[in-house]
């Protein structure tokens, strides 16, 4: 099967492609526009923002522009956005409708929590747990709105995530987005997500912006001069082998073509290799802080 159309069914009943478009630290009306025309012509069909990420409103002009050139409509494409941590609590909703707003849609396919904590509180303040509930309460209402169809987190550790479930939310998260790739990645939280029907989804696949130290591994060159493809293709293809949601970004016509070309396979004593690596570092942020 191609790759392009690999896709998870979530409790809603909608289907999410495993492959998706980041667009974090993407700005610009005119790079928004290119970098997205690119994708859909590669074949992309989900495209991942947030709120924090101030590109909401870019990306909902472009594909007002683009959709109707590749003879795709709303439905087609799958849209994710995330909550800010400045909007955690009872104004999730109000957030959520300003989202939807800015992308020029009249729903998300999906809704995440984007950090587990609260913007300026401490990570150890007892209030965090009280406002993500809060939050998650508000997007549930979301969902019963038809506002989003599906709703999740981002970086939540198994035991954010126990949290969540110990309360038999009325709505069931449907992804969990988190760093993930051979230098960080826990089996914990993979199984728990995988127990729960949870689809894990990656980001910083390739070790995140402007950090050589994954990409340049020498066991990941290695394996990827052996099977004739890029260290960011074999990064990707790892962790979609394993079944988990990627959303590499770029900006370059030829990475954004090669980030989704990975009809390959890795041999298993070469996926063993990557998942068993010695280095074992964050490159973005830790959620073990968050109380």
């Amino acid at each position: 099967m191609d790759c392009k159309s690999l896709k998870v069914q979530l409790p809603s009943g909608n289907y999410m492609p495993l492959i998706g478009f980041g667009t974090f630290q993407i700005r610009g009306r005119n790079l928004i526009r290119d970098v997205l025309n690119y994708a859909l012509a590669a074949g992309y069909r989900q495209i991942d923002t947030a709120a924090v990420y101030g590109n909401e409103q870019d990306i909902g002009i472009a594909l007002k522009e683009l959709l109707p050139k590749y003879k795709l409509k709303r439905e087609d494409i799958f849209i994710t956005s995330k909550l800010s941590p400045s909007d955690q609590g009872d104004k999730a909703l109000k957030a959520l409708e300003t989202s939807i707003k800015n992308l020029d849609c009249t729903y998300l396919d999906l809704y995440l929590i984007h950090w587990p904590g609260t913007h300026g509180i401490p990570g150890s303040h007892p209030n965090n747990p009280k406002l993500r509930a809060a939050s998650w309460t508000s997007l549930s209402q979301g969902v019963q709105q038809g506002l989003v169809r599906d709703i999740g987190v981002s970086n939540y550790t198994v035991r954010h995530l126990t949290e969540l479930l110990a309360t038999n939310p009325s709505v069931k998260p449907a992804v969990n987005q988190v760093e993930w790739h051979p230098h960080c990645h826990e089996s914990a939280l993979k199984e728990f997500c995988r127990k729960e029907r949870i689809l894990l989804q990656a980001y910083s696949s390739l070790g995140g912006t402007n950090n050589p130290k994954l990409i340049s591994d020498p066991l990941v060159v290695e394996i990827a001069t052996k099977l004739k493809k890029s260290p960011a293709q074999v990064l990707l293809r790892w962790a979609l082998q394993q079944d988990i949601g990627i959303i590499p970004k770029a900006r370059s016509k030829e990475h954004i073509e090669t980030n989704i070309d990975l009809n390959f396979a890795i041999p298993e004593e070469d996926m063993n290799k990557l998942s068993n690596m010695k280095t074992q570092e964050r490159y973005a942020w830790d959620p073990k802080t968050i109380q």
